[in-house]
Parts: C-alpha cells; sequence; structure tokens
C-alpha cells in the first residue's frame, strides 16, 4: 500500500506528481527545486539553491514523520558540475558524518525553472 505525503512547508507540485510517496517502509520524495515555499521564488546561487532544496526535503519527510537521518540514497542534478565543490558545503551540513547518505551527481542540461540545482531523497520510516 502507499500513502502520498504533502506538505505546506515545502513547495506544491507544478505537475502531475507528488511531493513524496511512501511505501514498504520507505519514502520516495519527488525532485526538490530550490523553491521557497513562503515567496515562491528561488534564492539566488548554488548554496543558497541547495540550503533551499534539502530544507525542502527535510519538510517533507517530517511530514512522513521520518527525518534526515534516515536517507539512505540522494540523488543531486546540477546544471553544472562546476557548483559541485559549492554545493557539497552546504549538503554536508544536513548530515552527520557516520550516516551519510549513498549519494549520485549528475550533471543536466537543464532544470526545471532554469535552478541550478535539484535534489531527491530515498529515505526509511
Amino acid at each position: 500500500m502507499k500513502a502520498i505525503v504533502s506538505t505546506t512547508k515545502a513547495p506544491a507540485a507544478i505537475g502531475p506528481y507528488s511531493q513524496a510517496v511512501q511505501a514498504g517502509g520507505l519514502v520516495i520524495t519527488s525532485g526538490q527545486l530550490p523553491i521557497d515555499p513562503a515567496t515562491g521564488v528561488f534564492p539566488e546561487g548554488v548554496q543558497a539553491q541547495t540550503r533551499q532544496s534539502l530544507t525542502n526535503v527535510k519538510a517533507i519527510l517530517e511530514e512522513a514523520g521520518t527525518g534526515m537521518d534516515h536517507i539512505i540514497k540522494t540523488t543531486v542534478f546540477l546544471k553544472n558540475m562546476n557548483d559541485f565543490g559549492a554545493m557539497n558545503e552546504v549538503y554536508a551540513t544536513f548530515f552527520t558524518e557516520s550516516g551519510f547518505p549513498a549519494r549520485s551527481a549528475i550533471e543536466v542540461a537543464r532544470l526545471p525553472k532554469d535552478a541550478l540545482v535539484e535534489i531527491e531523497v530515498i529515505a526509511v520510516l
């Protein structure tokens, strides 16, 4: 059985998808753009956008009854791989060294709304 996860503390889906789905002891988020749910806009720069994307992820996971320390896999989509170091500095602040999840980082040609970063995760309950 699956359950849809939705919170107003993260941006609403901008298409035919859910913020996250909970099933089989897992929470799988859709890619989170760096949209500030209060203003509807992106912050400037890859570090601020990374922080906002992960803040959105955190809000969704909390709504599902789990948290950042339960993430087992992340996928980071970057507009420019040259931003990897700056993204990574902020990313590291959301996790503890003993609990770093598995991660993939991919450069993509273009992200929705011309974002610099988008992040999706898989977490356990």
